[in-house]
């Protein structure tokens, strides 16, 4: 029975909200995820929402750590605390987090922090006995203290230091030892770790499922400790330099739990090494060689006697014929295969090995430059049941052929298509893809609005939409994907130069939409802008470089409404420093690109610079550098901003078809 609401306890003055069961909003606050502003509002409605949101709420992003205490004090039921928006985390942020959320705390996010030392850490991890997860990738400062101090999180089982450099084997070592719960480890790029420390982890953390251990200067010495982890799911060895044949014999040994292994960029394995693989991992479905040896038959020939391989990714590998037919001639049905960037692809291995492999979902062929229509006939045919399809830059494949995938493969939710020969009729097969919600035509320069217009009344599912360079497109094909597509969350537009603010004001009613790039489409303005402001509410990236007609009146509608708005690029528009200034009411906004433009001063600059208080990265033209005071820098740093300076003089833009052909000889 439904426990009615008491008049003290949820007062809401003369309001029908009295009538509402506590379980009734609490159902209703659970379906609020979409946009972050939602629950806010929902909050500010009467006493009583905002007394329920504040004990419904688990999940934190905070913006600035000004007033931490307050604002956990307020919502006292937190279990994931995300600071990735949150460029300046100090050691009394910490300290506030481990006296206020004390035990509730279960994970938090420092991946985009700085500032903090082992001192914060330490009382976090002292306070917080229940923390299982802390992400601390990217922080370079940290030493081996820090590790010390982690290490007294005894409950933790997730925890990901990739690129903390400064962290070596003492201190991973210290995390082995007060750490024996853990279950995930990232140490990406921790230079500074080696065998001692990996084996340390291996020894002291039996529970391990998944260890992250790229580019590390590891040997053979420590995979006899790791392979003995009896609960090993997922091993990442891409780059590590000092594996080779012989470190790989130790697979021998077995590693029956193991179903992801990464070796890619380790340039020392090849098939001998590969075929230890064989006797000991009998349950591994996924195999990731990119960069690697060349695919060859005796490479296939030993890799066959995986009996459970669902995936293999070969990308960047030298391929010969013999090696993809050997492939096609497995028993075993694979459901994943990429190919990107793989020098040898031809029509005859490629259509040897997907005929063979008829329950493929995922087939990526990027950059196979070499295939032509009888590849797509062959995947087509063979592989009805695709899901995702890419295909970028498969330049010899005539326009005919595009046709035979909407004819045969229906499944389809990713398609990528960028640099491609398709056109109208192939847009139209196409759109008989109902699941479709990634689609790419980025640098097509044979489609038009008719063929857009087919796959904005076939595909209402799409969500992603890239139309980057496509020439031929303009304000009739945007509308029919506005109109078709309602979920739309991403469309490119970048250099379609006859865009207009028609386009964008039929977008505006794609209220999902949170990307929209538009670079270069000369003849936006800021009308155009004040309509998707007024509509996406939802808007984290807005590029609009080269938008020559945007201007102030573009930003303030922007201030106003666009509250998620993270990201922008007003390089090369008419935007001054009173736009710039308006812009820092978004709460939010972390990077600012701002190349040329004409009517900024530098005293304009510095006030936009400190009164948008979120910025993390800063894009400026190197000439303003020694115009704004060094004193400014050094506050802006401190808060956790960082400055990117370019050189980059004004160039004239090239004809679609030009710029294509100048891509192709740079290539």
């Amino acid at each position: 029975m439904k426990r009615q609401k008491s008049t003290n306890e949820f007062a809401c003055n003369n309001s029908s909200f009295d009538l509402l069961s506590e379980e009734l909003v609490l159902s209703i606050l659970d379906k609020l995820n979409e946009n972050p502003l939602d629950k806010k509002s929902f909050s500010l409605v009467c006493k009583s929402f905002f007394s329920i949101e504040s004990h419904h709420r688990t999940t934190l992003k905070p913006l600035r750590p000004d007033h931490l205490k307050k604002t956990l004090t307020r919502f006292p039921y937190i279990t994931h605390l995300d600071f990735s928006l949150c460029p300046r985390v100090t050691d009394a942020s910490l300290s506030t987090i481990s006296s206020v959320c004390n035990k509730m705390l279960r994970s938090i996010d420092l991946s985009r922090s700085k500032f903090f030392t082992h001192v914060g850490l330490s009382s976090l991890a002292t306070g917080c006995s229940n923390l299982v997860e802390m992400d601390l990738s990217n922080a370079t400062e940290l030493r081996d203290s820090a590790a010390a101090a982690i290490a007294r999180a005894e409950n933790l089982e997730r925890l990901s230091l990739a690129r903390c450099k400064g962290i070596t084997d003492m201190g991973i070592g210290c995390i082995a030892v007060g750490c024996r719960k853990l279950r995930f480890i990232n140490l990406k790029w921790c230079l500074g770790v080696g065998d001692l420390g990996v084996g340390l982890i291996a020894v002291k953390c039996k529970e391990i499922r998944s260890l992250d251990l790229s580019y590390l200067p590891i040997t053979n010495k420590c995979l006899p400790s790791i392979l003995k982890l009896q609960y090993l799911e997922n091993l990442v060895l891409e780059g590590c330099f000092g594996i080779d044949d012989d470190s790989l014999a130790v697979l021998k040994q077995g590693c029956k739990s193991l179903e992801t292994l990464d070796i890619s960029s380790c340039q020392n394995v090849s098939h001998v090494g590969l075929s230890s693989l064989t006797i000991g991992t009998r349950c591994l479905r996924q195999l990731i060689l990119a960069y690697g040896s060349p695919v060859t038959p005796a490479l296939a020939d030993t890799l066959q006697r995986l009996s459970a391989l669902q995936s293999i990714t070969l990308d960047c590998c030298p391929v010969t014929c013999s090696g993809l037919k050997a492939i096609g001639n497995w028993c075993v049905s694979l459901r994943e295969i990429s190919l990107s960037k793989c020098s040898g692809v031809t029509d005859e291995g490629l259509s040897s090995l997907v005929t063979r492999h008829k329950d493929l979902r995922k087939l990526d062929i990027t950059c196979c430059r070499k295939i032509t229509h009888v590849s797509i006939a062959h995947i087509t045919n063979s592989c009805t049941s695709l899901t995702s399809l890419k295909m970028e830059s498969c330049t010899l494949v005539p326009k005919e052929a595009f046709v035979l995938i909407g004819q045969r493969c229906h499944l389809l939710e990713e398609l990528d298509l960028t640099d491609n020969e398709i056109d109208d009729e192939g847009l139209k097969s196409i759109s008989r893809c109902s699941k479709l919600s990634t689609l790419k035509l980025g640098i097509c320069l044979n489609i038009t609005d008719k063929g857009l217009s087919h796959i904005g009344m076939g595909c209402s599912k799409l969500m992603e939409l890239d139309l980057y360079r496509s020439a031929g497109i303009t304000d009739s094909g945007i509308l029919a994907v506005a109109a078709g597509c309602p979920g739309l969350e991403m469309i490119n537009l970048a250099y379609c130069q006859d865009i207009t603010d028609r386009s964008l004001i039929s977008l505006s009613k794609c209220s999902k939409l949170n990307t929209l790039e538009s670079r270069g489409c000369f003849l936006i303005t800021s009308l155009g802008i004040t309509a998707i402001a007024a509509g996406c509410k939802q808007l984290i990236k807005l590029d609009i470089k080269k938008c020559y007609n945007v201007n102030d009146t573009g930003m303030i509608p922007l201030a106003h409404l666009s509250q998620n708005l993270r990201q922008i690029n007003l390089s090369y528009t008419s935007v001054t420093e009173l736009g710039l200034l308006s812009l820092a009411s978004i709460s939010c906004l972390q990077t600012m690109t701002i190349l040329h433009l004409k009517r900024l001063t530098p005293s304009g600059l510095a006030a936009a610079l400190l009164a948008c208080g979120a910025l993390t990265k800063v894009k400026l033209q190197a000439s303003f550098k020694s115009l704004l005071p060094k004193p400014l820098f050094e506050h802006l740093e401190a808060r956790g901003c960082v400055f990117q300076w370019r050189e980059k003089v004004l160039q004239a833009e090239l004809d679609p078809k030009c710029w294509k052909l100048q891509f192709v000889d740079v290539q």
